[in-house]
């Protein structure tokens, strides 16, 4: 494999960033569009339902670097397509962050084979489906790309009833490490973020109830649950150039859970 000359990063390159980020409609998703946006990337915001995505990013409707679309991500070929479009249209992308994902909490011996396949789709399949379009753009731009998953505190610690979720999140960040060594040196960089429990729509049936909530907050040494807006600017920090010399890493955005005990 060629390895590619370094590229110095340039605070002052006028070109725009173009970033995609899936699973836009989530919290943690549309708190890294509005980041990006404030940094001034191009960003392409994409999610399964269009009503949802659109009401999640009405704040942003008219701001001229957004672009919104709908895509499953679970689609191999869906994807694909998607691909060549945002090539066809920008004619480069620097940046992919997958948000998208679901939570399934319940003990291996309760879970039914559709409930394991659909959390392997949603999480695992569809990481894999938007690696592998996003290494072949990026591998054709000098200055590479990066790209930013989402697992969970999960895949390193055993927490119970995460069986089915800890093995779609365990196998991201394998994946993850994997392409890193892999795209190096195309200079393109792929990371993780692994967050505890963050107050998103997705996990509404635990921040909302109150028991939940205070045991939940207990568990993480800073004694609170995660903001998406502390998710997105640890992913936005992925995504950033400065940060050229960081690749193959999982970050911990968890209040301490999945490296410190609790008091």
């Amino acid at each position: 494999m060629e390895r590619l000359p370094s590229p110095i990063p340039n605070n002052n390159d006028p070109r725009r960033q173009v970033a995609l980020v899936i699973g836009a409609s989530g919290g943690i998703g549309s708190a890294v569009v509005a980041s990006l946006l404030s940094k001034g990337w191009d960003v392409i915001a994409a999610a399964r339902h269009e009503d949802k995505l659109e009401s999640a990013l009405a704040p942003f409707s008219g701001t001229g670097r957004l672009k919104i679309a709908t895509l499953d991500a679970s689609d191999s070929s869906a994807v694909t397509s998607f691909f060549d479009s945002i090539v066809k249209e920008f004619g480069r992308l620097d940046g992919m962050v997958n948000c998208a994902g679901s939570i399934l909490l319940k003990p291996a011996h309760l879970i039914s084979d559709e409930e394991f396949e659909e959390t392997l789709s949603l999480n695992l399949k569809t990481a894999f489906y938007l690696l592998r379009p996003s290494v072949r753009v990026m591998m054709k731009q000098p200055e590479g790309g990066s790209i930013v998953f989402c697992s969970s505190v999960a895949a390193q610690r055993g927490l119970m009833n995460h069986e089915a979720i800890a093995a779609a999140k365990a196998g991201i960040e394998g994946m993850a490490l994997a392409a890193a060594s892999t795209y190096a040196p195309y200079h393109i960089r792929v990371n993780c973020v692994a967050p505890g429990l963050v107050r998103t729509g997705l996990t509404q049936k635990f921040t909302e109830n109150e028991t939940i909530l205070k045991k939940s907050a207990a568990m993480h040494p800073l004694g609170r649950i995660g903001e998406p807006a502390e998710l997105a600017s640890a992913i936005t920090w992925f995504l950033d150039p400065l940060q050229s010399w960081i690749t193959g890493q999982v970050l911990g955005v968890d209040g301490g859970l999945g490296k410190l005990q609790a008091r």
